[in-house]
């Protein structure tokens, strides 16, 4: 028999390698970005609303108070990175890579981010729609004090996520491979995709709530008292 303090102790937090940014340089206007690489540049309270920044590759980058509503950025890459207070109606992307990136209070509505990258990422706060994380691969991700309508993880690879204290309306799980996955002290409405909850963890007060849903997906019936 295993014992609470064993599981526990296999169970791994994410590792977040510390994200320092020196001598960044002032850009001017961010609406004018027309390149494919920029490197230790801080961006201050840009417009990048509809701009095409497909494969741009932004390495040792500050933003903050940008809004990237409609910004095309499939295949971006976020290396080294923070993100402060950004805004975005429609955050689009699709097989992005987030590597070693601090985001804090992001407020973002519908979020496309399938087929993605996350490694050594860390978001803080802030309010997310709409979260669409299909298809990803994710290594070492902390969520915390976020609120999150829907946050879908349908087919992604997660190796070490934790969301710490969020309130999260439905979380899907469908087809996902969990390693790692530590739920403790965040709120759900509902999640889709019981069985492939394998390999998460959850507290005893979440036990309490998912009782419900774990039976249902198991095919128990419960008997109640008095009824």
């Amino acid at each position: 028999m295993v014992s609470k303090s064993s599981q526990t102790g296999r169970l791994q937090a994410p590792r977040l390698s510390p994200v320092t940014l020196h001598d960044l340089q002032e850009s001017a206007d961010a609406s004018l970005l027309s390149g494919d690489s920029y490197d230790s540049e801080r961006f201050e309270r840009p417009t990048l609303d509809g701009l095409d920044l497909t494969a741009c590759d932004f390495i040792d980058c500050q933003f903050q108070g940008a809004t990237f509503h409609e910004a095309q950025l499939r295949g971006v890459r976020f290396r080294n990175c923070i993100l402060a207070d950004s805004f975005a109606p429609v955050f689009t992307a699709a097989r992005s890579t987030w590597r070693d990136v601090v985001i804090t209070a992001p407020r973002w509505g519908s979020a496309e981010l399938y087929d993605s990258s996350w490694q050594s990422v860390r978001i803080d706060g802030g309010k997310l729609d709409f979260v669409n994380l299909r298809a990803s691969k994710i290594s070492d991700l902390l969520i915390s004090d976020c609120i999150i309508n829907e946050l879908d993880l349908g087919g992604s690879t997660v190796n070490r996520m934790a969301l710490r204290n969020c309130r999260i309306g439905t979380l899907d799980v469908t087809a996902a491979k969990c390693a790692g996955l530590d739920l403790r002290g965040s709120d759900f409405s509902a999640i889709h995709g019981l069985g492939n909850l394998a390999g998460a963890v959850i507290d005893e007060h979440q036990l309490g709530l998912l009782a419900p849903l774990l039976a249902e997906h198991l095919g128990i019936s419960v008997a109640w008292a008095g009824r």
